[in-house]
């Protein structure tokens, strides 16, 4: 059978993966907003007439790529020279793409691929797909009309019965063929393009998603209370029945009260990564980033950085994978340092496990955390500004209302991901946990005091020791977080049960440690391959160790009173100030040599 290569491409937020997903049934990451491909994704498919492997590519403006994932693009698609072309694009947008497509698909089998043409209908567009294709002497389909089995043999017809290379197509675009939809916003876009109405809209969405998510007895607590007492009473008490003591430790010391803890926090989790996909697939994450690049721009970002930021709060990984779409190396660099202080999903089970510690109601302790992190990556990216300002474009999503069957098949993909971890890389550390934690040297079952586990980290407990820890079992569980931050709940989980035994100083401090720290080994992974190995460790270095130092400063803050917590940016505060010092020192220094040459 013959065997080709397609590439899928067009302009940023067109629908080429969505495309790509009804093409191969795969399960590429969509959203309504800009950069959500930053990489080349293949998948094989097999049709009629021979194999496909349909490469889904980012979105790109122009030849002249500005950001990195559009130069990776068009790299990529010079390099597939002889490869068919299929131009993804709105029927919006197809008079300011189809130039784009002219040059990219001259020489080329190439098709058009117009998507949202309900929509664009709907604003009063027209568009004649057959005259289209009539005047570009190409296959021209919608996305919406076809099926997957009919959309299938037109790829087949298109891919593999004669067709003549595409050449020119500059003058197609008459009133006869496309008319453009009514110009003007919305009453709602206008409203949500106001900074007025839209920032102080957004925060009222963010804290209504904590409140529902974390407040006591609401819908988020409610869940989680349900799942929790499946773990504690249904299995324990089966667990309670089984004779053999060893037996009876790994079922409810190594399964139970460690994996389970950490599953109890699933009805919680996906409620924040609810809100996020509702975000992204309403059009409102690309408004936030144009209000918002005033403000970045004070720190040394720009409006782009904050789908990054937002997405830090459902996976750092992904995250950082995100970057790629932003305008130049060093803006990546600025953007993959502050992330880490941005909480994830998996920091969560830690925040709620601790705060029971310093706080009666959790969403209180969360909501603080949340802000404190967000506050520590504001001061990050200070720190590491510079005064080059890049220049910001971006194309504002549609406002729509998020479709159900998406937001559904979105959020059971995260969920089903996490129950994956849970019961693979988690299940399996808690396994060798309860193994070393159970025997000692001579494989004889003891309690932990005398495992090995208290063997191999007792050296480790002194670093917890002037926050109030002289424990080897708080530095286990922190060393785990490197691995995935879901271990640290589980660890203390597996360790102290449902109470964690120090007090409201300690366990604040510790979970600054843990806001703070360097993230999961797969997110210093994904950092690793955008900014390299020898950065992404010192970043991961530099995070832990200022963590730690960090978590001393909250101990000694706090130990002074709890109004003292506000002193945490003072450390950073210095830095800021020195490095502006050092600055201007070195801008004197270099007019004072200036003035002696001449």
């Amino acid at each position: 059978m013959q065997e080709v290569k397609l590439l899928l491409v067009g302009n940023p937020n067109a629908g080429k993966s969505t495309f790509f997903n009804k093409l191969t049934g795969g399960h590429a990451k969509v959203g309504n907003w800009h950069g959500v491909t930053v990489g080349v994704l293949e998948k094989k498919i097999s049709l009629k007439s021979g194999k496909v492997t349909v490469c889904d590519l980012p979105g790109i403006y122009a030849e002249d790529a500005l950001s990195l994932e559009e130069k990776l693009a068009v790299s990529y698609i010079k390099e597939e020279e002889n490869a068919p072309l299929v131009f993804v694009s709105e029927c919006a947008s197809l008079d300011r793409s189809l130039p784009l497509f002219n040059r990219l698909a001259e020489g080329r089998r190439a098709m058009l691929v117009l998507t949202k043409e309900k929509r664009f209908l709907r604003g009063g567009g027209f568009v004649d797909m057959k005259e289209l294709a009539n005047r570009l002497n190409i296959p021209v389909i919608s996305a919406e009309k076809y099926h997957k089995k009919t959309l299938l043999r037109a790829m087949d017809e298109f891919l593999f019965l004669p067709q003549k290379a595409f050449h020119g197509g500059e003058n197609v675009i008459e009133p006869s063929v496309f008319r453009p939809e009514k110009a003007g916003l919305s009453r709602a876009d206008k409203l949500l393009t106001n900074g007025w109405f839209c920032f102080p809209f957004f925060l009222v969405l963010l804290l209504s998603a904590f409140f529902i998510t974390f407040y006591p007895n609401l819908l988020g607590d409610f869940l989680k209370s349900g799942l929790e007492s499946l773990f504690t009473q249904t299995l324990a008490s089966f667990a309670d029945r089984i004779n053999s003591s060893v037996l009876r430790s790994f079922v409810k010391d190594g399964i139970l009260s460690s994996v389970g803890g950490v599953l109890g926090f699933l009805p919680q989790i996906a409620l924040l990564y609810l809100f996020l996909i509702l975000l992204e697939e309403s059009g409102l994450m690309s408004r936030l980033a144009a209000l918002t690049d005033g403000a970045f721009s004070k720190v040394g970002l720009n409006g782009r950085a904050v789908f990054s930021l937002l997405m830090g709060f459902g996976c750092t990984a992904a995250a950082i994978a995100t970057t790629r779409g932003l305008d130049d190396r060093k803006m990546q660099r600025r953007v993959v340092l502050c992330l880490p202080y941005i909480s994830c999903s998996a920091k969560l089970p830690v925040y709620l496990a601790l705060s029971v510690s310093f706080f009666k109601n959790p969403f209180i302790a969360v909501v603080l955390l949340y802000a404190l992190g967000v506050g520590l990556s504001f001061v990050a990216a200070l720190f590491l500004k510079e005064k080059k300002r890049e220049p910001f474009l971006l194309e504002l999503a549609p406002l729509q209302i998020p479709r159900p069957a998406f937001v559904v098949k979105s959020l059971l993909f995260q969920v089903k991901q996490f129950i994956i971890k849970v019961a693979t890389v988690i299940l399996a550390f808690f396994l060798l946990s309860w193994f070393l934690s159970s025997f000692d040297f001579s494989f004889r079952f003891c309690g932990a005091e005398g495992s090995m586990l208290s063997s191999l980290c007792g050296a480790f407990k002194y670093l917890f020791a002037p926050i109030g820890m002289n424990d080897w079992r708080v530095a286990y569980a922190a060393l785990s977080g490197l691995i995935a931050k879901e271990n640290v709940a589980g660890s203390l989980y597996m360790f102290f049960g449902g109470a964690f035994p120090y007090g409201a100083r300690s366990a604040f401090a510790f979970a600054v440690f843990m806001l703070a720290t360097s993230p999961c080994i797969s997110a210093i992974a994904a950092s690793a391959k955008e900014v390299g190995k020898r950065r992404a460790l010192l970043y991961a270095a530099l995070q832990t160790g200022s963590a730690l130092l960090l978590s001393y400063v909250t101990y000694f803050a706090l130990s002074f009173g709890t109004a003292c917590i506000f002193i945490l940016p003072v450390p950073f505060a210095i830095l800021i100030l020195g490095k502006k010092t050092f600055e201007n020192l070195r801008s004197k220094r270099k007019r004072n040599l200036k003035n002696v040459h001449r």
